[in-house]
Protein backbone atom coordinates (compact mmCIF):
# COMPACT_ATOMS: atom_id res chain seq x y z
CA UNK A 1 0.00 0.00 0.00
CA UNK A 2 1.28 3.45 -1.03
CA UNK A 3 0.09 7.31 -0.90
CA UNK A 4 -0.15 7.29 -4.77
CA UNK A 5 -3.04 4.09 -4.41
CA UNK A 6 -4.54 5.80 -1.67
CA UNK A 7 -4.89 8.93 -4.12
CA UNK A 8 -6.23 7.31 -6.77
CA UNK A 9 -8.88 5.41 -4.23
CA UNK A 10 -10.07 9.04 -2.48
CA UNK A 11 -10.49 10.62 -6.22
CA UNK A 12 -12.70 7.94 -7.59
CA UNK A 13 -14.55 8.26 -4.60
CA UNK A 14 -15.16 11.87 -4.85
CA UNK A 15 -15.39 11.59 -8.62
CA UNK A 16 -17.76 8.36 -8.75
CA UNK A 17 -16.06 7.76 -12.03
CA UNK A 18 -12.61 5.99 -12.29
CA UNK A 19 -12.08 8.29 -15.90
CA UNK A 20 -12.69 11.66 -14.29
CA UNK A 21 -10.16 10.41 -11.39
CA UNK A 22 -7.51 9.51 -13.75
CA UNK A 23 -7.77 12.71 -15.31
CA UNK A 24 -7.07 14.71 -11.63
CA UNK A 25 -4.47 12.38 -10.99
CA UNK A 26 -2.76 12.53 -14.40
CA UNK A 27 -2.66 9.46 -15.07
CA UNK A 28 -3.57 7.32 -17.60
CA UNK A 29 -7.20 4.91 -16.72
CA UNK A 30 -5.86 1.69 -16.84
CA UNK A 31 -3.17 2.82 -14.51
CA UNK A 32 -5.13 3.96 -12.04
CA UNK A 33 -7.92 0.92 -12.37
CA UNK A 34 -5.07 -1.43 -12.04
CA UNK A 35 -3.42 0.41 -8.80
CA UNK A 36 -6.72 0.08 -7.25
CA UNK A 37 -7.04 -3.38 -8.43
CA UNK A 38 -3.64 -4.05 -6.37
CA UNK A 39 -4.72 -2.33 -3.49
CA UNK A 40 -7.93 -4.48 -3.20
CA UNK A 41 -6.14 -7.54 -3.58
CA UNK A 42 -3.66 -6.87 -0.77
CA UNK A 43 -6.62 -6.01 1.57
CA UNK A 44 -8.60 -8.79 0.49
CA UNK A 45 -12.05 -6.70 -0.01
CA UNK A 46 -13.16 -4.68 -3.31
CA UNK A 47 -13.57 -1.20 -2.44
CA UNK A 48 -15.93 0.03 -5.24
CA UNK A 49 -19.13 -1.43 -7.03
CA UNK A 50 -18.22 -1.04 -10.74
CA UNK A 51 -20.79 -0.94 -13.60
CA UNK A 52 -21.01 0.70 -17.01
CA UNK A 53 -22.94 3.10 -15.17
CA UNK A 54 -21.77 3.94 -11.82
CA UNK A 55 -18.54 3.57 -9.80
CA UNK A 56 -19.52 3.59 -5.99
CA UNK A 57 -18.38 3.07 -2.60
CA UNK A 58 -18.61 -0.75 -1.16
CA UNK A 59 -19.23 -1.31 2.71
CA UNK A 60 -15.25 -1.87 3.16
CA UNK A 61 -14.72 1.07 0.84
CA UNK A 62 -16.66 3.50 2.60
CA UNK A 63 -14.64 1.96 6.02
CA UNK A 64 -11.63 2.50 4.12
CA UNK A 65 -11.93 6.29 3.08
CA UNK A 66 -11.86 8.40 6.07
CA UNK A 67 -8.71 6.54 7.14
CA UNK A 68 -7.19 7.00 3.35
CA UNK A 69 -7.76 10.93 4.12
CA UNK A 70 -5.97 10.58 6.87
CA UNK A 71 -3.26 9.12 5.47
CA UNK A 72 -2.83 11.57 2.52
CA UNK A 73 -3.50 14.96 5.31
CA UNK A 74 -0.68 13.25 7.95
CA UNK A 75 2.05 12.83 4.57
CA UNK A 76 0.88 16.43 3.04
CA UNK A 77 1.26 17.45 6.87
CA UNK A 78 4.47 15.84 7.43
CA UNK A 79 5.69 17.74 3.93
CA UNK A 80 4.21 21.33 5.50
CA UNK A 81 6.13 20.31 9.02
CA UNK A 82 9.35 20.11 6.95
CA UNK A 83 8.64 22.77 5.05
CA UNK A 84 7.63 24.94 7.92
CA UNK A 85 11.01 24.33 9.70
CA UNK A 86 13.37 25.83 6.95
CA UNK A 87 11.32 28.81 7.50
CA UNK A 88 8.76 27.96 4.61
CA UNK A 89 5.18 28.07 4.85
CA UNK A 90 3.64 25.49 2.12
CA UNK A 91 1.17 22.63 1.86
CA UNK A 92 -2.29 23.04 0.94
CA UNK A 93 -5.05 25.23 2.87
CA UNK A 94 -8.49 24.11 2.73
CA UNK A 95 -10.93 27.03 4.18
CA UNK A 96 -14.44 26.38 4.48
CA UNK A 97 -16.84 30.06 4.21
CA UNK A 98 -20.83 30.38 5.15
CA UNK A 99 -22.31 32.62 2.23
CA UNK A 100 -23.20 35.27 4.48
CA UNK A 101 -19.80 35.69 6.65
CA UNK A 102 -18.72 38.96 7.52
CA UNK A 103 -16.98 39.72 10.01
CA UNK A 104 -14.07 38.69 7.85
CA UNK A 105 -13.40 39.57 4.39
CA UNK A 106 -12.76 36.44 3.15
CA UNK A 107 -11.44 37.30 -0.44
CA UNK A 108 -9.09 40.19 1.04
CA UNK A 109 -7.39 37.66 3.69
CA UNK A 110 -6.74 35.13 0.77
CA UNK A 111 -5.27 37.68 -1.06
CA UNK A 112 -3.07 39.22 1.68
CA UNK A 113 -2.60 35.42 2.72
CA UNK A 114 -1.33 34.57 -0.83
CA UNK A 115 0.94 37.27 -1.25
CA UNK A 116 2.65 36.20 2.28
CA UNK A 117 2.84 32.34 1.13
CA UNK A 118 2.97 32.07 -2.44
CA UNK A 119 3.53 28.41 -2.00
CA UNK A 120 0.60 27.18 -1.06
CA UNK A 121 -2.69 25.91 -2.68
CA UNK A 122 -5.95 26.59 -1.50
CA UNK A 123 -8.96 25.30 -1.66
CA UNK A 124 -12.47 27.39 -0.74
CA UNK A 125 -15.98 25.78 -0.01
CA UNK A 126 -18.99 27.28 0.82
CA UNK A 127 -21.21 25.39 3.06
CA UNK A 128 -23.61 25.56 6.13
CA UNK A 129 -22.49 25.93 9.49
CA UNK A 130 -22.95 22.30 10.91
CA UNK A 131 -21.58 20.94 7.56
CA UNK A 132 -18.54 22.95 7.92
CA UNK A 133 -17.75 22.35 11.87
CA UNK A 134 -18.02 18.67 10.79
CA UNK A 135 -15.38 18.96 7.83
CA UNK A 136 -13.00 20.71 9.98
CA UNK A 137 -13.86 18.60 13.30
CA UNK A 138 -13.02 15.47 10.42
CA UNK A 139 -9.92 16.70 8.73
CA UNK A 140 -11.65 17.56 5.74
CA UNK A 141 -11.61 21.38 6.27
CA UNK A 142 -8.36 23.22 7.59
CA UNK A 143 -10.15 26.13 9.31
CA UNK A 144 -13.60 27.61 8.59
CA UNK A 145 -15.93 30.79 9.10
CA UNK A 146 -19.51 30.04 10.83
CA UNK A 147 -22.52 31.53 11.92
CA UNK A 148 -24.27 30.32 14.77
CA UNK A 149 -26.67 30.92 17.21
CA UNK A 150 -25.41 32.84 20.62
CA UNK A 151 -26.13 30.22 22.63
CA UNK A 152 -24.54 27.40 20.35
CA UNK A 153 -21.33 26.13 22.41
CA UNK A 154 -18.82 24.44 19.95
CA UNK A 155 -16.93 21.47 21.52
CA UNK A 156 -16.19 19.38 18.03
CA UNK A 157 -13.30 22.08 17.63
CA UNK A 158 -11.26 24.94 18.39
CA UNK A 159 -12.59 28.65 17.89
CA UNK A 160 -11.84 32.03 17.78
CA UNK A 161 -15.18 34.53 18.47
CA UNK A 162 -15.13 36.93 15.38
CA UNK A 163 -18.10 39.34 15.98
CA UNK A 164 -21.76 39.52 17.69
CA UNK A 165 -24.50 40.65 14.93
CA UNK A 166 -28.25 41.17 14.84
CA UNK A 167 -30.58 40.05 12.85
CA UNK A 168 -32.67 42.49 10.34
CA UNK A 169 -35.95 42.45 8.82
CA UNK A 170 -35.60 42.17 4.86
CA UNK A 171 -38.96 42.99 2.74
CA UNK A 172 -39.94 44.63 -0.98
CA UNK A 173 -40.18 48.06 -0.93
CA UNK A 174 -43.88 47.72 -1.31
CA UNK A 175 -44.37 45.70 1.54
CA UNK A 176 -46.72 47.71 3.99
CA UNK A 177 -44.54 48.06 6.61
CA UNK A 178 -41.37 49.06 4.57
CA UNK A 179 -41.51 52.59 5.63
CA UNK A 180 -40.91 51.54 9.14
CA UNK A 181 -37.99 52.65 11.38
CA UNK A 182 -37.79 49.83 13.55
CA UNK A 183 -40.18 46.84 14.44
CA UNK A 184 -40.66 44.23 16.69
CA UNK A 185 -41.57 40.13 16.35
CA UNK A 186 -44.88 40.55 17.21
CA UNK A 187 -45.39 42.96 14.30
CA UNK A 188 -43.67 40.07 12.09
CA UNK A 189 -45.61 37.37 13.69
CA UNK A 190 -48.08 37.49 11.08
CA UNK A 191 -46.12 37.91 7.74
CA UNK A 192 -45.66 35.35 5.63
CA UNK A 193 -41.86 34.33 5.37
CA UNK A 194 -39.13 33.06 3.46
CA UNK A 195 -36.03 31.42 5.35
CA UNK A 196 -33.56 28.70 5.59
CA UNK A 197 -34.23 25.12 5.65
CA UNK A 198 -35.72 23.62 9.64
CA UNK A 199 -32.55 22.38 11.55
CA UNK A 200 -29.83 25.05 10.01
CA UNK A 201 -28.22 27.67 12.10
CA UNK A 202 -29.51 30.26 10.21
CA UNK A 203 -32.68 29.08 10.52
CA UNK A 204 -32.63 28.41 14.10
CA UNK A 205 -31.04 31.83 15.03
CA UNK A 206 -34.60 33.27 13.99
CA UNK A 207 -36.90 30.17 15.08
CA UNK A 208 -35.30 30.70 18.52
CA UNK A 209 -36.07 34.29 18.39
CA UNK A 210 -39.82 34.06 17.94
CA UNK A 211 -40.32 30.83 20.72
CA UNK A 212 -38.43 32.92 23.33
CA UNK A 213 -40.94 36.09 22.33
CA UNK A 214 -44.26 33.59 22.57
CA UNK A 215 -45.08 33.72 19.26
CA UNK A 216 -45.46 31.45 16.06
CA UNK A 217 -44.52 32.29 12.64
CA UNK A 218 -45.27 30.76 8.86
CA UNK A 219 -42.51 29.95 6.81
CA UNK A 220 -43.91 29.55 3.57
CA UNK A 221 -40.24 28.78 1.31
CA UNK A 222 -37.50 27.31 2.56
CA UNK A 223 -34.12 27.85 0.69
CA UNK A 224 -30.54 27.11 1.43
CA UNK A 225 -29.17 30.24 -0.38
CA UNK A 226 -30.15 33.83 1.06
CA UNK A 227 -28.89 35.48 -2.36
CA UNK A 228 -32.57 33.38 -3.68
CA UNK A 229 -33.92 34.45 -0.61
CA UNK A 230 -33.29 37.69 -1.18
CA UNK A 231 -34.69 37.53 -4.58
CA UNK A 232 -38.35 35.58 -3.41
CA UNK A 233 -38.81 38.59 -0.69
CA UNK A 234 -38.36 40.98 -3.70
CA UNK A 235 -40.96 39.31 -5.87
CA UNK A 236 -42.90 39.58 -2.43
CA UNK A 237 -43.40 36.39 -2.10
CA UNK A 238 -42.72 36.87 1.90
CA UNK A 239 -40.33 38.67 4.32
CA UNK A 240 -37.46 37.57 6.07
CA UNK A 241 -34.10 38.04 8.47
CA UNK A 242 -30.88 38.53 8.28
CA UNK A 243 -27.68 39.16 9.64
CA UNK A 244 -27.79 43.55 9.52
CA UNK A 245 -24.01 43.14 8.35
CA UNK A 246 -24.79 41.02 5.58
CA UNK A 247 -28.11 43.05 4.90
CA UNK A 248 -26.53 46.10 4.20
CA UNK A 249 -24.89 45.15 0.61
CA UNK A 250 -28.21 43.97 -0.39
CA UNK A 251 -30.13 46.06 -2.95
CA UNK A 252 -33.51 45.70 -4.55
CA UNK A 253 -35.13 45.25 -0.70
CA UNK A 254 -35.80 47.21 2.21
CA UNK A 255 -33.83 46.38 5.65
CA UNK A 256 -35.47 47.21 9.45
CA UNK A 257 -34.14 47.14 12.18
CA UNK A 258 -35.93 44.67 14.52
CA UNK A 259 -35.36 45.80 18.51
CA UNK A 260 -36.15 41.88 20.05
CA UNK A 261 -34.13 40.30 16.80
CA UNK A 262 -32.45 37.21 16.66
CA UNK A 263 -28.63 37.59 17.12
CA UNK A 264 -25.85 35.57 15.90
CA UNK A 265 -22.34 34.77 17.12
CA UNK A 266 -19.02 34.42 13.83
CA UNK A 267 -16.84 32.24 14.43
CA UNK A 268 -13.33 30.94 13.15
CA UNK A 269 -13.27 27.39 13.75
CA UNK A 270 -10.09 24.82 13.02
CA UNK A 271 -8.86 21.08 14.28
CA UNK A 272 -8.70 20.47 18.04
CA UNK A 273 -5.60 18.43 16.84
CA UNK A 274 -3.71 21.42 15.93
CA UNK A 275 -3.48 23.32 12.90
CA UNK A 276 -1.23 22.90 9.80
CA UNK A 277 1.60 25.34 8.95
CA UNK A 278 -0.55 26.76 6.91
CA UNK A 279 -3.81 26.71 8.69
CA UNK A 280 -1.36 28.22 11.76
CA UNK A 281 -0.05 31.03 9.50
CA UNK A 282 -3.69 31.72 8.43
CA UNK A 283 -4.97 31.64 11.72
CA UNK A 284 -2.29 34.37 13.31
CA UNK A 285 -3.57 36.62 10.27
CA UNK A 286 -6.58 36.51 10.49
CA UNK A 287 -6.59 36.78 14.53
CA UNK A 288 -4.31 39.38 13.99
CA UNK A 289 -6.15 41.54 11.98
CA UNK A 290 -9.73 40.99 13.77
CA UNK A 291 -7.69 41.97 17.23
Amino acid sequence: MDLRQLSYVVAVAELSSFTRAAERCFVVQSALSHQVARLESELGARLFHRTSRQVRLTAAGAAFLPAARQCLAAAERARSEVAAATGEVRGRLSVGVIPTVCAVDVPAALRLFHDRHPQVRITLVMGGSDDLVDRVATGVLDVAFLGLPIERVITEVAQHLLAHDNHVVVMSATHPLADSEELSLHDLAGQVFVDFPPGTPGRAQVDQAFAAAGLSRDVAFDVTDAHLMTGLIAQELGIGMLPSAYAQQLTGVVTIPVHDAARRAEHLIWSSDGPSPAAAAFLHQVRTAAA
